[in-house]
């Protein structure tokens, strides 16, 4: 973000207290008061954007400082970026579709158990039922 916000800010508020004083000092009372009402949101202004241009500049350092994980000598490992909820339902729905498949057919799926277990055999034959 530009840094032109906070530079008119606190001009026109330095400005705004230059006058006020002149004012003061000249027995301006018309101009004293006028400035003088505009200095507190002014410098309540130049106060803020200041606090909110630290804070971009804290969090920029940190953000570049995790980022970099050469610089510590170690490697972070790489985490796969999450899916989508869409694409995880329809993951989830293709493997439960093979899943199906291969039971139908009679096939292991990879990782299982070299013989089905009872539960799966009475499972698969009265889904079958309830699907005819």
């Amino acid at each position: 973000m530009s840094q032109r916000p906070l530079a008119i800010v606190s001009g026109l508020t330095i400005g705004d207290y230059l006058l006020w004083n002149w004012s003061l000092n000249h027995s301006y009372d018309v101009s004293a008061l006028i400035s003088g009402l505009t200095l507190p949101p002014l410098a309540i202004a130049t106060a803020w954007l200041l606090v909110l241009g630290v804070a971009r500049l804290l969090a920029r350092t940190t953000r570049r400082s995790t980022a970099q994980p050469g610089a510590a000598g170690g490697r972070t490992p790489r985490r796969r970026p999450k899916l989508p909820l869409l694409a995880r339902l329809t993951t989830r729905r293709a493997a439960s579709a093979r899943r199906a498949a291969l039971a139908r057919t009679g096939e292991r799926a990879p990782g299982t158990p070299s013989s089905p277990s009872p539960a799966s055999t009475s499972s698969t034959s009265s889904s079958r039922k309830l699907a005819a």
